[in-house]
């Protein structure tokens, strides 16, 4: 199980029910939300529905999922400004029907993933457009340890 704390930007790993690493991440620089198109980290129950990126380079830089060919570093300043979606893709899916599942509140719909970012020196603040965001090194063990089908449990309230 995960358990991801938008309050503490952190993240938490747990095996039979003892926490076994905790991971320093960003959430939204918004509310935290539901609401499709309002750039807000959901919270709720959700699960890893699909990893993305085994194999790829750290860094490699994905859009639509797909990996461009290219490490952030290698990109051109203004793409390096951006806030880019790196090294792995954990794609998340809400679990709870009229919440985080469902029209106008689906995580899975709205393209929330846990994945790594060029901007490493701002995780463990809000960052994000509503993904949880992880180190390169930290996308890469997750993608590694974390099974399709893991329970994630987000809280913005402790």
């Amino acid at each position: 199980m995960l358990y991801v704390s938008i309050k503490q930007q952190r993240m938490y790993h747990y095996k039979e029910g003892n926490c076994v690493k905790a991971y320093v991440v960003s959430t939204s620089k918004k509310d935290p939300s539901c609401v499709e198109n309002s750039l807000g980290t959901p919270w709720g129950l959700h699960k890893i529905s699909k990893v993305i990126g085994v194999g790829e380079p750290e860094g490699m830089v994905f859009k639509g999922r797909q990996p461009i060919g290219l490490r952030y570093w290698e990109c051109d300043d203004a793409t390096q400004s951006e806030n880019l979606i790196t090294s792995r893709i954990l794609r998340m899916e809400g679990l709870e029907d009229g919440l985080n599942r469902g029209p106008g509140i689906d995580t899975f719909d709205r393209y929330v993933y846990i994945h790594g970012t060029n901007h490493e020196l701002k995780l463990g603040s809000p960052a994000s457009s509503g993904c949880i965001q992880v180190s390169n090194a930290d996308a890469i063990e997750l993608s590694e340890c974390i099974p399709v089908g893991t329970i994630l449990y987000i809280t913005a309230k402790s």
